[in-house]
């Protein structure tokens, strides 16, 4: 784009932060108002706000307007991520007012959006950008009040009733103060602990909320503290029923900075802003004069940065990994004081993140497995590590979506929270039970006994809304017990119509499956059919978890190879090994170390590098395709966290590693 042409922008929803970024957009000198999308186009004085800007009817008819490079997405909380995405997808450029999205999740999914299309994103924290913030960042990095120890920050106003009818009020449009004002102040700390250790922001190793939920369950006023690794304490608050004083203050070893309504700088329209410094019984006034508007600096820095082919505001602006670190401390702040919002419930949160209907793909492959009468996608998917299922359902929309359909569920993830998402999941989706392959697991130590797999497979269903699984696997094994008891068990469940398709050990040795196979054809009963069991081309020298039990030895594929059995492989990408965390001088991480450093593994890693330079790809793709390239049944289980981890990992699927490369990766 040329370093002349105007930014042309358009506004999806014409509220009262539209028509202030439209006075930004009139006062900038790289943009240009074009049209303002409104579902109610026939509103009187609806144009008042926005002269000489076009009105559309209908958000998806401004997405289509070739006059439209950029777009600011103004609507309520709960539409950011949906309209970012349409925007994304449409080709535009988009600054979406803060908070982008009502998670990190949510974020990090609209930027990964970014990232594919090439397209620039960002999220609109106005102050960040305006000389004011560089100001009180040069006045903290010089010293001047010796070293940062407390920063505290408040942003507070007072409704004076409660208003059903309004947004600030609603659960489901997910009101309060954390979302709409707490993350000025999260956001300013995370930036003057930055500065302290010459980055351009900091993430709090600690943080602990409190709130005040009101009738509505919304946060009326809330406060929480935040302790970051350098041992400055922040202390920040918001409230939407309490007036505040609302100044910054940082307080140093010889002295503090105070900042009154640091967001506003100088003015809507411009001025002078003050920075306030104390030092004993001196104090000094710094004048920041700025003729500026206060959000023509936003447009501008959004211009430049697409005029130039950038993807993310430069700092101090909120960069892609600032913006999702912001909203990781005001999910966590949110998760201490119990505050989920209705529209992240399964009930409301019925569409993909983009608000389509959820439709099975076809873009990963299937294969059929002994004794499933269903065909299963070569990899599984693992969630365990959710926090909610409005967090979890993004990757499992994206892996269905794909064409995913095995996935892995057991008792004890998240104390039953794995298998309770699930449920909400399929049944939210209206996903045939049919055309899935689920997976349940039981019996974990210490409660490794035949008598706790009816037990705990009573709750298990319960909790997945759904009368069966399809393959089901004892966590662990005791070898205390005769394993005929764990046999006849699992046995039962299959006449009872609960475990359909085949059953097995997760972290059984190969003495025992042999043991129970044996036992089960001299007393006619069903016979375990399936493992799940570490496989990796790195091959694991110590247990992660007490009990584990990994199959990637040689002794073990021979008998892998034999058998036949399915495999369903857990840690299958070595954990980090086969990225950059690890390294023959890198020996921060103890379970990498412990669990896969030895020469032979090394010696894997580095022809599994040589291969993926070769090839155009990373190491661990390299190690996924080894583990589906065996030549008996191993379906990986893989646990991305995010929709781009998901995708990376997918990726792996159209490398075809022949016999001969997979002799030569393993030397």
């Amino acid at each position: 784009m040329s370093s002349e042409q105007p930014i042309r922008w358009g506004i999806i929803g014409p509220g009262t932060i539209a028509r202030t970024f439209a006075d930004g957009i009139a006062h900038s000198r790289t943009g240009k108002l074009v049209a303002i999308a409104s579902r109610n186009p026939e509103k009187p004085g609806l144009g008042d706000g926005f002269p000489g800007a076009r009105i559309v009817k209908g958000y998806d008819a401004l997405l289509t307007d070739p006059e439209i490079d950029a777009v600011y997405i103004a609507t309520p909380h709960t539409g950011h991520a949906e309209w970012a995405i349409k925007a994304i997808r449409a080709g535009k450029h988009v600054l979406v007012e803060k908070p982008i999205a009502l998670s990190a999740f949510d974020a990090d999914a609209i930027y990964h959006e970014a990232q594919k299309a090439g397209v620039f994103a960002g999220e609109g924290f106005m102050y960040r950008l305006h000389p004011q913030t560089a100001k009180i960042v040069e006045l903290v990095k010089s010293g001047v009040i010796g070293t940062v120890r407390i920063i505290r920050s408040s942003f507070g106003f007072n409704m004076g009733s409660f208003k059903p009818e309004h947004r600030l009020f609603a659960n489901d449009t997910a009101g309060g103060g954390i979302l709409d004002v707490g993350g000025y102040p999260v956001s300013m700390a995370r930036l003057i602990a930055g500065a302290v250790e010459g980055t351009p922001f900091l993430e709090p190793e600690k943080v602990s909320g409190v709130a005040h939920l009101g009738q509505s369950g919304v946060d009326e006023w809330a406060s929480a503290v935040l302790k970051f690794q350098n041992g400055i304490i922040a202390e920040v608050s918001c409230s939407i029923m309490a007036q505040q004083d609302n100044t910054l203050r940082v307080i140093g070893s010889e002295g503090r900075i105070e900042v009154k309504d640091f967001w506003f700088a100088s003015g809507h329209k411009g001025g002078i802003g003050t920075i306030e410094i104390f030092k004993g019984a001196e104090q000094e006034t710094v004048e920041v004069k700025e003729d500026r508007w206060l959000y023509s600096f936003e447009v501008d820095a959004a211009g430049d940065a697409i005029r130039a082919g950038e993807k993310e505001f430069a700092s101090p602006g909120m960069s892609w990994a600032d913006s999702t670190g912001n909203l990781r401390v005001l999910d966590k702040w949110r998760a201490s004081v119990g505050l989920e919002y209705g529209v992240e419930k399964a009930s409301k949160r019925t569409t993909n993140i983009a608000g389509g209907a959820v439709r099975p793909g076809s873009s990963i492959a299937q294969r059929q497995i002994p004794g499933i009468s269903k065909p299963a996608s070569v990899v599984t998917l693992g969630f365990e590590f959710f926090p909610n299922f409005a967090a979890a359902s993004l990757t499992l929309d994206a892996y269905y979506e794909a064409g995913g359909n095995v996935f892995d569920t057991a008792y004890v993830y998240g104390s039953g929270k794995t298998e309770s998402i699930f449920g909400d999941w399929h049944t939210s989706r209206n996903v045939s039970r049919d055309e899935i392959v689920l997976i349940g697991k039981g019996a974990h130590s210490p409660l490794c006994y035949p008598d706790m797999i009816a037990k705990q497979l009573d709750q298990s269903l319960e909790r997945l809304k759904t009368d069966y699984v399809d393959i089901y696997f004892m966590h662990r094994d005791n070898t205390d017990i005769p394993v005929g008891e764990f046999v006849d068990a699992m046995d039962a469940e299959v006449n009872r119509g609960r475990i359909r398709g085949i059953f097995g050990g997760s972290n059984w040795t190969r003495e025992r499956m042999d043991e129970a196979m044996a036992y089960a054809a001299k007393t006619g009963k069903k016979a375990p059919a399936a493992l799940s069991n570490n496989f990796s081309l790195a091959e694991m020298l110590d247990p992660i978890w007490a009990g584990c039990v990994a199959a990637s030895d040689d002794e073990w594929k021979k008998w892998l190879n034999e058998k036949q059995v399915p495999n369903f492989a857990w840690s299958s990408q070595g954990r980090g090994f086969f990225t950059d965390r690890a390294g023959r001088d890198k020996h921060d991480d103890e379970e990498i170390v412990r669990c896969w450093y030895s020469d032979r593994n090394f010696a894997r890693r580095d022809r599994a590098n040589e291969l993926a330079k070769k090839l155009g790809r990373n190491p661990i793709h390299i190690a996924l395709a080894y583990v589906i390239a065996q030549p008996f049944p191993v379906i990986p289980l893989i646990g991305p966290r995010t929709i781009a981890e998901l995708e990376d990992s997918l990726s792996a699927l159209d490398i075809e590693l022949t016999p001969e490369q997979v002799k030569w990766l393993e030397g």
